[in-house]
């Protein structure tokens, strides 16, 4: 929990308390009145956020709602921000580009060839998002995604170790002048939402499955059960009435009419508790945009011109040195979390290799960025997710 403490004690000393550490993994805030009035506090107030709690402190979790609460003291502040990532040293030097360029990149259908490297600044941009699903239970997790705005690549791969970095660095420096002009300009809403949207989507997908496969555990068992409880009651009606088959006479026919009756409120509860089930297992997920970070990094940016049959086209990637590792190629279609990349013959488009695949319907071959809705073939629409 001590990320935890040390947020909440970051947010009070903002909001102008005075803050005092006390063991075991606890705080001794002594709060000011706006303070009081919105967390509903007295004066001095422990806090304690560990399984062992300081004595009288209340205890402080991501359970309940906590984080709801600093959030709201918070409001906008520290949800957007800048800032230059400065190296320890100098720009280290690639010894060999050419061979870090094909270890780091994968073209099945074309050849490239490096064109130069050159030092630079470029934009990444880090977005974290809540993400919420609910359903007889409540999962709550924080997906982050990471873009380089100057050559289009996804960054998920190493933008943990960005922020271990940044984290661990306790100068924030606003970005300069020279690092902004060389960095180029930010990307446009309409580019942010359409490079942003699909990725998420995967991610929240791959975030709630496993949530997703213990529902689907607690409902084939609930719905099992109750599946055999009025089966077993099914069978014993249908019993009785089989018995009645020989009877005659008006208790006869009342009995029998009374065994229907019961088969039937049997059916009806049956379909029922199916209901309920659906109405208590479904799932509704909600994802909250959090906060952004527009981080200028220095780069080696490497000028790579790429050929497909006749045609050429130059592509842009940047070597991290803060990381030390090559970011994957841009991608024209598709999510850009892989290496592996496909040339349209068309316009050289450069594309994952999902968007090269042929038609389920009539089997051509065709580039997805160049038809985004369709094959140009048979007319086959593309199926969205």
């Amino acid at each position: 929990m001590g990320a935890l403490r040390d947020f909440v004690a970051e947010v009070l000393e903002i909001e102008g308390s005075a803050i005092e550490p006390v063991e075991p993994d606890g705080l001794e805030v002594l709060a000011p009145e706006p303070l009081r009035a919105a967390m509903g506090w007295p004066e001095l107030v422990r806090l304690g956020f560990g399984a062992e709690l300081p004595a009288g402190a209340t205890a402080v979790g991501f359970e309940g709602d906590w984080l709801d609460r600093f959030g709201a003291l918070l409001g906008d502040r520290g949800r957007w921000a800048e800032r230059q990532f400065v190296l320890p040293g100098p720009m280290p030097r690639i010894h060999d580009p050419a061979r870090l360029l094909d270890h780091a990149i994968d073209f099945p259908n074309a050849v490239f060839r490096l064109q130069e490297v050159q030092a630079t600044w470029t934009r990444c941009l880090l977005l974290a998002f809540r993400t919420t699903a609910v359903s007889d239970e409540k999962r709550e997790g924080l997906l982050w995604l990471g873009f380089n705005q100057g050559t289009g690549a996804v960054i998920d791969d190493f933008a943990p170790r960005l922020r271990e970095l940044l984290e661990a660095d306790d100068e924030w420096q606003v970005p300069d002048a020279e690092a902004r002009l060389a960095a180029g300009p930010a990307w446009g809403i309409s580019t942010l939402e359409r490079r942003v949207t699909p990725l998420l989507r995967q991610q929240v997908r791959r975030e709630v499955e496993p949530f997703l496969r213990t529902m689907r555990r607690r409902l084939d068992r609930d719905r099992n059960r109750i599946h055999q409880y009025h089966s077993d009651l099914h069978l014993l009606a249908h019993k009785k009435l089989a018995a009645m088959a020989g009877a005659t006479g008006e208790k006869a026919g009342n009995d029998r009419k009374r065994e229907m009756l019961r088969i039937a409120a049997i059916e009806r509860e049956y379909a029922a508790k199916l209901g309920d089930l659906r109405h208590n297992y479904a799932l509704r997920v909600s994802v909250e945009w959090v906060q952004g970070l527009e981080l200028f990094v220095p780069v080696q940016r490497f000028h790579v011109l790429v050929k497909r049959r006749k045609g050429e086209k130059l592509m842009q990637l940047d070597w991290h040195p803060s990381v030390r590792l090559m970011e994957p190629p841009p991608s024209d279609w598709g999510l850009g979390n892989s290496r592996s990349r496909l040339v349209c013959d068309e316009q050289l488009h450069i594309t994952e290799p999902a968007g090269q695949a042929p038609c389920p319907s009539c089997g051509k071959v065709w580039c997805r960025a160049c038809h985004p809705s369709a094959c140009p073939r048979c007319g086959q629409a593309i199926e969205l997710e």
